[in-house]
């Protein structure tokens, strides 16, 4: 089968299923009886206290956390089967949002873009810069492609990283703290960002720990507490916002 006619479901048409997953930080176990399904279009928080297994969670789905035991389904990979070769298939059905950016320091907005696109295999230079001005604008940041990311602000660097995780047009968009360093402002501008993309079909996962955004922003939330994730309401947190 070549890689790109991998169906991105399962059998039971979700993107993401984990069942019966422990997942580790090396031999500490993090979350254990991990079952979660999430399917194509759906918008999911992952909440809880720091440490307490969010970023797990994220890095065991792009494989950065290796998965031992259970059964974990991503965008049409086994992660206990995935080979070494198909790592970087799997991480191109997904992009990557970072709480710190990871913008490259040393070149422009524009440039971050194309060495993203080059390192994926895009050769065709009218191609890389009709893609780079597409992300771009989904992002309102046509205008911002000439600068070098410390001319930019925090929500305007976080809305580079955003663009940059889609330029390979993935399903599967994984946030980890993209507000953490962000003015309550800013956040709700980025969050409405999210949700666009969402809406226009992609599924979106984002860890947080702000609850205001989660209020503001409702959508199906799963929290991490001791060592389990459970589906959690809104109502449940009236007591921890404000």
């Amino acid at each position: 089968m070549k890689k790109e006619e991998r169906k991105l479901t399962n059998e039971k048409g979700n993107i993401v299923e984990f069942r019966n997953v422990q997942i580790r930080q090396e031999e500490h176990i993090v979350l254990r009886d991990v079952n979660l399904e999430i399917k194509p279009g759906e918008f999911v928080f992952l909440t809880g206290k720091v440490g307490s297994g969010k970023s797990s969670i994220l890095k065991t789905l792009y494989h950065e956390l290796p998965l031992t035991n259970g059964y974990g389904f991503v965008a049409g990979y086994m992660l206990r089967h995935i080979k070494y070769r198909e790592v970087p298939y799997l991480r191109r059905k997904m992009g990557i949002v970072f709480q710190d950016f990871q913008l490259l320091s040393d070149r422009s907005v524009y440039d971050n873009l194309q060495f993203v696109l080059k390192a994926t295999g895009w050769k065709n230079k009218k191609e890389m810069d009709v893609r780079i001005r597409e992300v771009l604008a989904q992002v309102d940041m046509v205008h911002k492609g000439y600068k070098m990311p410390h001319q930019l602000s925090g929500g305007e660097q976080q809305r580079i990283g955003i663009a940059r995780s889609l330029l390979n047009n993935p399903e599967l968009i994984l946030a980890d703290e993209p507000t953490g360093n962000l003015d309550p402002e800013t956040s709700n501008e980025l969050l409405d960002i999210l949700q666009s993309i969402c809406r226009s079909g992609k599924t979106v996962i984002m860890a947080t720990h702000n609850y205001n955004l989660i209020k503001k922003f409702p959508a199906r939330t799963i929290r991490c507490e001791d060592t389990r994730l459970k589906e959690q309401e809104l109502e449940e947190f009236e007591f921890e916002v404000e």
